[in-house]
């Protein structure tokens, strides 16, 4: 009798069709494995359902395939949201949105096409092989995702394991790491998978004792610097009105009243919350805010463009303190430094795109401040919106002598909604807080306002789309983890050069 779980003859055109519908599914059963469901072992079931069928492709073309089919589907189901930010926001016809989130996806697709192309090629005959070919080439395309043209690594494969029995893996190989683990440990569910010749228990072993002896990894690598009390606002202005210079004087007054009756150490806004250039805000109206957090070991981080026409603007976050009324030449200011394409910097050649949404302040400057901000004793490092994504771009602050104690986020998503978008962009910072073991707190507009632990648990968090205010106490922490200390030294390197090692040995062997 043939084994359910044997395909059509390769390259058939029943192979074909079966094996890029089994792919679009698997990709958006990919999405599914992050938040807001956060089913961590259907990321690894995912590429189990794709890697079936990749074993079997006759040619590259066959693989490249697949690759598009997977990559379809994960990216358009986990990146629909855009659509909200172009259409609703940024005025552009419901079908030209949607035309730009297909165009997105597909264009994002191409690196899993590369990978899924190379394993074809590449493949050797022993199924053992194959598994470290398979990891090696995802691990590629998951990291050039992430540094080429930029890089835009959101739903990278690693993120969906900020829980379940793969998250002790985090402090010592990051998201990075975990992405090419769990392709790893994918495949060798395929060759558990019965065949012709039978069900094979021994890939299945390996994978059991790879997931389960990361419970006996050291877990602790940092210790506590003691606890901040924290007032992260949430003032819920509706996109659309955002910018609008009828309503901007009524709500800079809510925001002063909200800082005004904030209790925490520290009081943390949303960037961008005052939606002009510091230089056009009425220095009066400025002084309220400082006055709010005049007090002995207060402070507030409130976000604001700095700048000028002539040198450009930077989406800042500047702090306000008694020491400081946040203009000086020894005021703390820090600027944004990895701006969002076609949001905060219009890749060449798409102006007419960007400026057809006609979003506000859309080609702005880089800042460059790194150093960290001292209050309550803890020292805070300001992160800017999805700044957040590239832990090696941060991890400088996260070892050292002067290394921050507490991540600070400060973003905005009401561009895209209230689902899904959210609880994406925690999810992710709740990998941060895994990988250097710091919590993280965030203030946004509409949401996700939170409070993430060294050991990424969300200890506490507003409802999304409602206007208060988050009061909680954070703990901070110093020490480093093995991930931080090989990252801050050889950044991604290590992981470029294990997953081109495997790939250029088995594209030896087979030429």
């Amino acid at each position: 009798m043939p084994s359910v779980f044997a395909t059509p003859p390769a390259g058939s055109a029943a192979w074909r069709w079966r094996g890029l519908a089994l792919a679009l599914l698997a990709g958006i059963l990919h999405t599914a494995a992050f938040a807001p469901l956060e089913w961590w072992w259907l990321q690894i079931a995912a590429l189990t359902l794709v890697a079936w069928p990749l074993r079997s492709a006759p040619t590259a073309a066959h693989g490249a395939a697949l690759g598009v089919a997977f990559g379809l589907g994960w990216f358009a189901s986990g990146l629909w949201w855009l659509f909200i930010s172009m259409h609703r926001y940024g005025g552009l016809p419901s079908v030209v949105a949607a035309l730009a989130v297909a165009l997105l996806a597909l264009a994002l697709s191409l690196y899993t096409a590369a990978a899924f192309a190379a394993f074809v090629r590449w493949r050797p005959s022993r199924p053992a092989a194959q598994g470290l070919l398979f990891a090696a080439v995802w691990l590629l395309a998951e990291l050039a995702r992430a540094s080429w043209f930029s890089g835009f690594p959101w739903l990278a494969s690693g993120y969906a394991h900020t829980s379940g029995p793969l998250v002790a893996w985090a402090p010592w190989v990051g998201v990075y790491g975990l992405s090419g683990l769990s392709a790893a440990l994918a495949f060798g569910l395929v060759l558990a998978l019965p065949s012709g010749a039978g069900a094979r228990p021994l890939p299945l072993l390996v994978v059991a004792l790879v997931a389960a002896g990361a419970w006996a990894l050291p877990k602790a690598f940092t210790t506590s610097t003691g606890a901040l009390t924290v007032s992260l606002l949430q003032p819920n202005v509706a996109q659309d009105l955002k910018f609008d210079p009828a309503r901007m004087a009524a709500n800079f007054d809510r925001l002063a009243r909200d800082v005004e009756a904030a209790h925490g150490q520290l009081v943390v806004t949303p960037e961008s919350v005052v939606p002009i250039p510091l230089n056009a805000l009425d220095p009066v109206e400025w002084q309220r805010l400082q006055r709010a957090v005049s007090g002995p070991g207060r402070a507030a981080l409130v976000g604001v463009f700095v700048g000028d026409d002539t040198r450009g603007y930077v989406n800042s976050m500047v702090a306000l303190s008694a020491a400081s009324d946040g203009t000086g030449p020894r005021a703390y200011v820090y600027g944004k430094q990895h701006l969002l394409p076609f949001g905060e910097v219009i890749p060449f050649g798409f102006k007419w795109f960007v400026r057809a949404m006609n979003i506000p302040l859309d080609d702005q400057e880089r800042g460059h401040n790194s150093a960290a901000f001292a209050v309550g004793g803890q020292r805070l490092r300001p992160l800017i919106c999805y700044e957040d994504l590239f832990g090696e771009d941060i991890v400088g602050s996260a070892v050292g002598e002067g290394a921050a104690t507490v991540f600070v986020n400060a973003s905005n998503l009401a561009w895209f909604g209230l689902d899904m978008v959210q609880d994406q962009h925690l999810q992710f910072s709740r990998m941060r807080a895994l990988e250097f073991q710091r919590p993280f707190i965030r203030s946004t507009n509409t949401g996700a306002t939170a409070v993430v632990d060294h050991r990424g648990q969300v200890t506490a968090r507003l409802a999304p789309g409602v206007a208060g205010t988050l009061d909680a106490t954070v703990e901070g922490r110093q020490g480093s983890t093995p991930y931080a200390r090989w990252l801050a030294k050889a950044g991604l390197w290590p992981l470029w050069a294990l997953g081109l090692l495997g790939a250029l040995f088995f594209a030896k062997r087979r030429r």
